[in-house]
């Protein structure tokens, strides 16, 4: 009688339709570490399509000529003809320095009017929540909305603003604010520090949420006043929100500019020129979209040296 024993096993030969199921793939690929990179591929794709496409593209139009209503002059390549022309353009300097103003001052109230808000809202006093819609309305508004609404109130013959500064004596006659080179940037600052402090109100107020009590009941033991725990206890454990609080509000300032848009024009001069405006009014009034996608390079470049710049100096990576 033969023994089966020794006989070696063979597996069962699978069919074409088990090799190439592809349930059976995914299982199998689901087991290796590829998986995890599959499961991204979506995602990935949608960022690239939303995302590094457009951006690339927008940096590869400012080496080309492009200008809608000179036909003539064809799309070719002009390598660093825009990047040239903005050193000797006295408006590209112009518009730089009143960005640089525009965006310091306008987050310095911001964030001011906004901390002195969230800490205020943080004691939960009675009427606190009202207070609370209350404060957050402007941040509600679109940005047309509250610029006509100040234009309005700002308006030299119908502004209620005047006719309150008037009447109060702070101001011999009605004045336009927005008409005066020497008061249309801070005329639009206080605008736009109206409109978006509520920003840092909701997220330092959730920072203060975050903060242990006990921390503050150790200081007034020690002896330390509302000031002294503010700047010791309070901003550094605010540091990481705050630190990417002003980063958001920076690239919203230097890439928005239909505030000043609706309220300016840029005007009176170049008093109230920034880039993003600079930019647009390039290329929808010139149709220049070569020149303008040079200035959106400049100012992305500056958007992102100052975000490390600022993240590096806060230190906030080294927590």
């Amino acid at each position: 009688m033969t023994s089966n024993l020794g006989t070696a096993f063979t597996p069962p030969v699978r069919s074409t339709w088990d090799r190439i199921n592809p349930l059976r793939l995914i299982a199998e690929l689901s087991e290796t570490r590829y998986w995890m990179y599959l499961l991204l591929l979506p995602s990935a794709l949608l960022i690239a399509a939303v995302v590094i496409y457009p951006t690339l593209y927008g940096m590869q139009l400012s080496f080309r000529e492009m200008r809608l209503n000179r036909p003539d002059l064809g799309t070719d390549w002009v390598l660093f003809k825009h990047y040239q022309r903005m050193l000797t353009d006295p408006i590209f300097w112009v518009s730089l320095r009143n960005t640089a103003v525009w965006v310091t001052s306008a987050i310095a109230l911001e964030f001011g009017i906004g901390l002195i808000a969230a800490l205020a809202l943080n004691r939960d006093l009675p009427g606190t929540k009202v207070l609370a819609v209350l404060i957050l309305l402007p941040y509600f508004l679109p940005n047309v909305v509250a610029g006509h609404m100040w234009a309005l109130m700002l308006d030299p013959r119908l502004g209620v603003i005047n006719d309150l500064l008037v009447k109060i004596g702070l101001l011999q006659g009605y004045k336009a604010w927005f008409a005066d080179p020497g008061t249309a940037m801070a005329a639009a600052i206080v605008v736009e520090a109206w409109h978006s402090f509520p920003f840092f109100t909701l997220l330092l107020l959730a920072g203060l949420k975050g903060i242990p009590t006990d921390l503050y009941k150790a200081a007034d033991i020690d002896g330390a006043g509302p000031f002294s725990q503010l700047r010791l206890i309070t901003l550094p454990m605010l540091k990481t929100i705050i630190a990417a609080a002003v980063i958001l509000r920076v690239i919203g300032l230097v890439n928005s500019p239909d505030l000043l848009l609706i309220l300016t024009s840029g005007g009176p001069g170049r008093s109230t020129q920034v880039l993003s405006l600079y930019a647009f009014q390039t290329a929808y009034k010139d149709f220049n979209f070569g020149y303008a996608g040079a200035l959106s390079v400049v100012m992305f470049v500056l958007l992102m040296g100052f975000a490390w710049a600022y993240v590096r100096l806060s230190k906030v990576n080294q927590d």
